[in-house]
């Protein structure tokens, strides 16, 4: 599918450095359909070496001769970029952004056009290939441009298409923010290990696995949590003891609110954008 697309990255930071690799690794395109640009010229020289990749530091140079375009620059200057490269896009092009916290509403309008838009939430993970990322598209994206960006995204994990726009905050408390709360996790486990006498090494490779072992046999059996809980708890069994702790101690709870609280920081975040945004260019 992407084989004959020509890909461009605006800003190749830690994010779009593992989209690149992703995409090569795969073997999703070829690299010299892929052409990247910087500020940093040592950054884009290391990209080129490392993956055999074409690189600039023009932005409109790059855009010229692409089909896919992946703002992938922080969200704190994707306002300005855009601005700069805006002229240059067209609706031949599509556009992906993979700014956090920026609402397409915020691209639209630094935009000032009608244009195949998709934005996209990937999270840490795409860094080992195994990022759990959501798609939403914009009022002119068509399902071609979906399917091209999940092509993409699906080179560094796994991807969703996510319906209506406004769900992408939660999708930033869930899973944007979700290896935070896992880490923090591994992290409680691995101490835990260690209080009861385990090395520090071993402890924390036992949670680390553990977690990851869980996860996949979720993912492979397709069965509901509380059904894989229920083969592990045997009746006055370790398992369950441990279980009735963490209730006792509001587990459950606490993660509900920790997405609550980050997807409604992400809302705040998206309208202050927004706000600023108009206040800027006097609407």
């Amino acid at each position: 599918m992407l084989q004959n697309k020509k890909i461009c990255f605006i800003g190749v930071g830690n994010m779009g450095e593992a989209l690149v690799s992703g995409l090569v690794c795969a073997k999703a395109t070829v690299p010299e359909n892929i052409i990247c640009t910087d500020i940093s010229e040592p950054k884009l020289a290391t990209i080129a070496k490392k993956y055999n990749v074409r690189t600039t530091t023009d932005n409109i140079e790059a855009i010229g001769g692409s089909d896919i375009v992946i703002y992938a620059v922080k969200p704190q200057i994707l306002a300005s970029i855009l601005k700069e490269t805006a002229d240059s896009l067209d609706r031949t092009k599509l556009i992906i952004s993979i700014a956090a916290g920026v609402p397409m509403a915020v691209i639209e309008s630094c935009l000032k056009k009608d244009l195949r838009l998709v934005r996209v939430m990937p999270n840490i993970a795409a860094f080992v290939k195994e990022s759990a990322t959501a798609i939403a598209a914009g009022r002119h994206a068509d399902k071609g441009d979906i399917e091209l960006a999940k092509a993409i995204f699906d080179s560094v994990g796994k991807s969703v298409f996510i319906e209506e726009n406004v769900l992408m905050d939660a999708i930033t408390g869930l899973s944007g923010s979700g290896p935070a709360y896992i880490f923090l996790i591994v992290d409680a486990l691995a101490d835990a290990g260690v209080k009861m006498g385990l090395s520090r090494e071993n402890a924390l490779f036992l949670s680390s696995q553990t977690v990851m072992g869980a996860a996949k046999l979720l993912l492979d059996t397709k069965e509901h949590p509380a059904q894989l809980k229920d083969r592990v708890t045997s009746p006055g069994g370790t398992a369950i003891a441990g279980i009735h702790t963490l209730e006792k101690g509001g587990m459950r709870t606490t993660l509900i609110n920790a997405v609550e609280a980050a997807t409604t920081r992400s809302k705040e975040l998206g309208d202050a954008m927004i706000k600023n945004f108009a206040e800027d260019n006097h609407y």
